[in-house]
């Protein structure tokens, strides 16, 4: 028995291969449309959870750095110099103890007794602040002071700031406090 192909049958052969092959062409670019899609999801959500590490982080640094400075500020006898970027105090002790922010190194760090602690790192700007109270009886507003030995009241302010993938974006930390001086009368 002979068997023959007539052209029906090859021009069926042919079509039949001819979607096999935009079958295969679907399939490729579905595929990669799927692939670009997971790569774009972890992509992004690797840069949220960086972020999110990043905002956890540092407001665990900045906490310890402003309960370091108020517990020195509040416990302190007087404040004995002060700058935007430098606080000096007098401890009870009778010791100095020098905040000193540095904008090249973006840190603030802490002096006492020739003990140098950095406790806030990649701090872009910090502010120190001195104020006064009013004389008034019952008056709680601070006014500007003229001169350390009038201090009763330090402002500090600070921002600091990390980047994701090398650009800082919503990772900013902005930290203020008002500290009273509990030691030095009124």
């Amino acid at each position: 028995m002979d068997c023959k192909i007539t052209s029906t049958e090859v021009a069926r052969q042919k079509r039949l291969s001819g979607s096999a092959l935009i079958e295969a062409i679907m399939a490729i670019g579905i595929t990669a449309m799927l692939v670009l899609t997971l790569f774009t999801f972890m992509f992004f959500s690797g840069k949220s959870f960086a972020a999110l590490f990043n905002y956890v982080d540092l407001d665990d640094v900045n906490r310890v750095a402003m309960d370091t400075l108020t517990r020195d500020v509040r416990q302190s006898n007087k404040v004995t110099a002060s700058t935007t970027n430098s606080l000096t105090l007098e401890d009870t002790d009778g010791s100095s103890i020098v905040y000193t922010f540095s904008p090249i190194t973006k840190t603030l760090t802490r002096n006492k007794n020739g003990a140098n602690k950095v406790i806030l790192t990649e701090c872009s700007r910090l502010n120190f602040n001195l104020g006064q109270r009013n004389t008034a009886t019952g008056g709680y507003d601070v006014y500007p002071a003229a001169t350390p030995a009038t201090c009763k009241v330090v402002n500090v302010s600070w921002m600091c700031s990390r980047s994701i993938y090398g650009r800082a974006e919503n990772t900013e930390s902005v930290q203020t406090a008002r500290i009273v001086i509990r030691k030095q009368g009124t």
